[in-house]
């Protein structure tokens, strides 16, 4: 019987603990992370893939480095002007569906209920916020295709340091997506790479078909 309880002990303080735990990730709402989340991760994954494929889509008809490196910025800065209006006027539709409905709710509510009202509108998304972490993530992820396209001088070496850089980043965006949300790793990891792939291999061959066919 002692020795059923030594063994008995450590178990229970172990089930506790995971008790505990468990507890702990039911009570944190995920879905808190979900709106600078969501912003964060398309703005760096649209960042990565659209200069990326901008400056592959340019290099196939375009070798020297000059052009490859032109084509990076101006996709950066275009991109991240976009991405912050898109978001500011999506989330700001957001924040006015939520606060009229809000406000309805006030008008059939006591006072302590108006007080939770209040917080709640506190709580509410801040387009400005979520526009300045879009247009952030998207200059950050454009940065990693035209870095590394502006420190290669061989052409063929430049497009293949772009593709590994940008797999690479993709990976790592990927994966800290999945963990911040508590989605499973890999699928995040190889859904965002294949689409990366083919995002930077469709434009670099039709803009090389293009540019074998159009006579500009």
């Amino acid at each position: 019987m002692f020795a059923l309880k030594l063994h008995d002990s450590p178990r229970k303080d172990f089930d506790k603990q995971a008790t505990e735990t468990s507890e702990e990730d039911e009570a944190f709402d995920y879905s808190k992370r979900s709106q600078w989340l969501r912003a964060g991760v398309l703005g760096a994954n649209d960042g990565l893939l659209s200069t990326a494929s901008l400056i592959m889509g340019v290099g196939a008809v375009k070798t020297d480095q000059k052009t490859m490196i032109l084509s990076g910025i101006a996709g950066l800065v275009a991109g991240a002007c976009s991405m912050a209006i898109g978001e500011f006027v999506s989330v700001y539709s957001q924040y006015d569906t939520e606060m009229e409905q809000l406000n309805r709710e006030a008008l059939y509510r006591n006072e302590s209920h108006k007080s939770e009202l209040e917080a709640k509108k506190k709580k509410l998304p801040s387009p400005l916020k979520a526009a300045v972490v879009s247009a952030l993530t998207f200059a950050v992820g454009a940065l990693v295709p035209l870095l590394s396209a502006a420190f290669v001088k061989n052409y063929h070496v430049r497009l293949v340091f772009v593709t590994g850089a940008v797999s690479f980043a993709l990976t790592g965006f990927g994966g800290l997506s999945a963990m911040l949300g508590k989605a499973p790793v890999m699928k995040s990891i190889l859904r965002v790479l294949v689409g990366g792939w083919l995002a930077m291999g469709i434009t670099f061959g039709l803009t090389k078909l293009a540019g074998s066919t159009v006579s500009f």
